[in-house]
């Protein structure tokens, strides 16, 4: 089974050690290996490119920077 990278819940990221993991959102794809159902009643085509975006993580351990005091 072919993934949908055209889907919407289709989510293809790059861990820190170079492994490539593909989902769906929805957990209605084959994991192993990855692949969507044929004919899948959840596909929603995807409406705009994620292609330049990025996501910034966000660390609550992260040192505040110092500020003065009024």
């Amino acid at each position: 089974m072919p993934e949908r990278a055209d889907c919407r819940h289709y989510v293809e990221r790059t861990t820190a050690g170079g492994e490539r993991v593909q989902r769906c959102k929805l957990d209605m794809a084959d994991l192993d290996p990855f692949g969507c159902p044929d004919g899948c009643i959840f596909f929603e085509e995807r409406t705009i490119s994620d292609a330049g975006w990025t996501v910034e993580r966000r660390d609550r351990d992260r040192p505040k920077p110092d500020r003065p005091n009024p």
